[in-house]
């Protein structure tokens, strides 16, 4: 089946919905959003806390509110969404094939822009030794296990990092009932920017009652079958200290997620891993567009949107 729109959205995360809203003020014509989640609105889907739209949307709403808000608006403006729908190649530089619940597909448009976000590096892409046990997390599948799919994760949890992300991470953990036994980070310190008012009284007693290791790596994990502890080794005088854990949340590490990019040939900046634009979010390929998170890993969803 081929169809065809004057603008594709491949992304229906902050980015991708505001940008369509935005071309559809600017009566840029048909507009379709596609998107290989079952539901539009991206990350902060997952995101069960407050602290999102603020910038943006002039107010405060949870993560899931906060994405059902952009989906509401992008429906009531007449943009066909289409979730459940994975882009998988290019047939032209402006046509690109998809696979749907309804089958195979492709899309032609006037215009493409790629808008699909980025990733937390996991464990191996990290290159920590241990063994393989479960039990071991990013942020965004321990959101998924704990908030979508209601299953449960650890007891006993240790967080990988101490940027914003750590913070979802932290509010997910206090939801599931575990205990975070502590957070590590190569840094210094916490590396959290500067929280807006209206959420710091969500973190400050979480942040104050969390045991920090900073300029610390992990070394080792340990368990089998399920994760028993983690080895963290300070980096200024080599000594190693065991914790006692059976869930490890890595956060942060943010890689692109710009395999449709490179299929499509698009020159990706060797400094982002994202595609190469210019002033205008023009790629190198004509036609072809990005914005987002899959620029340059990771700003906050009302940052990307704007």
């Amino acid at each position: 089946m081929r169809e065809r729109t004057d603008v594709l959205v491949v992304g229906a995360g902050p980015a991708g919905l505001a940008a369509a809203l935005a071309l559809k003020q600017l009566g840029a014509g048909s507009i379709t959003v596609v998107d290989r989640e079952a539901e539009p609105g991206g990350i902060p889907r997952l995101c069960h806390h407050v602290g999102f739209g603020l910038r943006d949307l002039r107010r405060i709403y949870s993560g899931p509110a906060y994405a059902r808000e952009y989906a509401r608006r992008a429906a009531a403006a007449g943009i066909a969404i289409r979730p459940a729908t994975t882009v998988t190649d290019w047939h032209a530089a402006t046509t690109l094939a998809y696979t749907s619940p309804d089958g195979l597909g492709e899309i032609e448009a006037r215009a493409v822009l790629l808008a699909t976000g980025c990733r937390e590096r996991p464990r191996a892409a990290r290159l920590i030794p241990g063994s393989r046990p479960a039990g071991i997390y990013t942020t965004g599948s321990l959101q998924r296990y704990i908030y979508e799919q209601s299953l449960a994760t650890g007891k006993q949890a240790v967080v990988v990092g101490a940027e914003l992300v750590s913070l979802s991470a932290l509010l997910t953990l206090r939801h599931s009932g575990a205990a975070i036994v502590a957070m590590t980070t190569r840094h210094r310190q916490h590396q959290i920017p500067h929280l807006l008012r209206p959420v710091k009284w969500l973190v400050a007693d979480l942040l104050a009652r969390t045991t920090l290791y900073p300029f610390t790596r992990v070394s080792r994990i340990f368990g089998e079958p399920r994760v028993e502890g983690v080895e963290i080794t300070d980096l200024a005088n080599g000594e190693t200290r065991t914790l006692g854990c059976d869930t490890v949340v890595f956060t942060g590490g943010w890689i692109p997620e710009n395999a449709l990019a490179r299929r499509g040939g698009l020159q990706l900046d060797w400094r982002t891993r994202g595609p190469r634009v210019d002033q205008g979010f023009h790629t190198s390929v004509p036609g072809v567009f990005a914005a987002g998170n899959l620029l340059r890993g990771a700003e906050t969803a009302d940052y990307s949107a704007l």
